[in-house]
């Protein structure tokens, strides 16, 4: 035991107790990388199976978007009151259940609901970067510990991608379609076992109360904006409608807002978010979630169509779609471990917004050069580069930007506010890509090349207006994010 006379020892504990801690961490994003890597090469496959076109796979990922932003308050949440470690249980428990639903899943109905539980794993990196941030506590170095333990994460989550999207590309012609898609729940049930026993459960710190009056407006915000884009697909924009929908979507942000303001422990702390430190980085993220997580399956399908069918595509299989998403990947990975390099040369902020550029560079020379595969490799790897980045970014800003009782909350708003751009993105693009398309011809389930420029341009803009905001980021929380370099 410790004695007042030795300072040091509660920081070399807590850093001792960190290397441990962070390795069972980097299984939970092995397992991550998994999931968001595994099925990108085969999403053309599961449409088959389903017998389902390119622009209803879309709907998959808005479904799990949607529930993934709906999950992540109340989790964050309840991990601040309850305990991250607990959490973070729980939420990989439902997630290997909804894993395993998604490789029996008999019909597109059991699948879509299976494929959206899925998506409490969103929540696993923000808790994975509060367990880090509360444990370097008193050592002096909390946001540089903080700050390099999730490069170290979101490296790994990287490397995870690769070898699920190499080895989906791979299996896809080898084994039946059930045991392809089973191969990811045998992974999240093995790093649940890992959770349980490997971090240690320390308790929260903020008060107990649960606002489920704010989390039933939130829901129903969310679901009369979500219902409203797929109206908007099924009765098109003629109907008044998917416009009403949205329009009262969107009118009960005046009462959520007002009630979040008013309650003593809201689901959504809009003051919090509403600082000067936090509203650029919130922004961001939801900005950078449009690409980031929005345009994942369109630049899977383009890839997956044939030129001669459609007139553009790249006709890949999957084990070259693999090799797309490798490289993007790689070059993710490259962004999230230099991070500190380019902060050291460009600042704390330049860094930050310079990722952000990097983003919008990569999408923009889509509009452009798409006609073969090495153009879309340089653009995916532009892309990349500044993706990575702004994931292991963005947690670490938040975190040093909240108080101690709100950082699960304010890292899990991160990806909160990311998961609700890519939800809405995911849906305008589903309409985009199949307004446009053919439903009948030889092209039949093809979108036209139209519908994908408006996708990469849609990506693109939302970059540079998150470099835009980054702008207005307080010195304070960028050098407190950047300390120690």
């Amino acid at each position: 035991m410790s004695t007042p006379t030795a300072p040091a020892r509660p920081g070399a504990r807590a850093a001792q107790s960190l290397g441990a801690v962070v390795g069972f961490l980097v299984a939970v994003e092995l397992a991550s990388g998994v999931l968001q890597g595994y099925y990108t090469p085969i999403y053309s496959d599961i449409a088959d199976r389903l017998a389902i076109s390119d622009a209803d796979v879309n709907w998959f990922e808005a479904a799990q978007l949607l529930v993934s932003a709906l999950c992540v308050p109340p989790l964050a949440r309840l991990a601040d009151v309850w305990g991250h470690q607990r959490v973070l249980v729980l939420a990989t428990a439902v997630t290997a259940l909804a894993s395993w639903a998604v490789a029996f899943a008999p019909s597109f109905g059991t699948f879509l609901v299976a494929w959206a539980l899925q998506g409490f794993y969103v929540v696993w990196l923000p808790l994975e970067v509060a367990i880090i941030h509360r444990r370097t506590a008193g050592t002096g170095r909390q946001d540089v510990l903080t700050r390099r333990a999730a490069a170290v994460l979101v490296g790994a989550l990287e490397v995870a991608v690769i070898i699920g999207a190499l080895t989906s590309g791979v299996l896809v012609t080898a084994i039946g379609m059930t045991g392809l898609l089973a191969l990811p729940a045998v992974v999240v049930t093995l790093v649940l076992v890992a959770i349980w026993f490997g971090v240690e459960h320390v308790p929260g710190e903020a008060r107990g109360g649960h606002d489920l009056g704010g989390l039933g407006l939130l829901t129903t915000l969310l679901l009369l904006v979500m219902g409203g884009l797929i109206a908007l697909r099924l009765l098109g924009p003629a109907s008044p409608w998917p416009w009403l929908l949205v329009a009262v979507g969107l009118g009960l942000l005046v009462p959520f807002v007002r009630r979040e303001r008013g309650h003593r422990e809201p689901i959504v702390d809009v003051r919090l978010l509403a600082s000067r430190g936090q509203w650029p980085v919130q922004l961001t993220a939801f900005l950078f979630g449009m690409s980031v997580l929005g345009a994942q399956i369109p630049l899977s399908t383009f890839a997956r169509t044939d030129p001669a069918v459609a007139g553009y595509g790249l006709g890949a299989d999957a084990a070259f779609v693999s090799v797309l998403i490798g490289v993007y990947v790689l070059c993710m990975a490259a962004g999230a471990l230099t991070l500190p390099l380019t902060t050291a040369l460009l600042g704390p902020r330049g860094s930050l917004v310079a990722a952000a550029v990097l983003v919008a560079i990569g999408y923009g020379l889509f509009v452009p050069l798409h006609d073969g595969s090495v153009q879309v490799l340089v653009n995916m790897g532009v892309a990349g580069l500044g993706s990575g980045a702004l994931v292991a970014a963005l947690p670490a800003a938040a975190a040093a930007a909240a108080p101690p009782g709100r950082t699960g909350f304010a890292t899990g708003m991160t990806n909160a506010t990311k998961t609700v751009g890519g939800a809405i993105a995911s849906a305008v693009f589903a309409i985009a890509l199949a307004s446009t398309g053919s439903l009948e011809g030889p092209d039949l389930g093809h979108a036209a090349l139209a519908g994908y420029l408006v996708v990469w341009s849609v990506c693109a803009v939302a970059a540079l207006l998150a470099a835009a905001s980054l702008l207005l980021l307080p010195t304070r929380v960028v050098e407190n994010t950047a300390a120690g370099q």
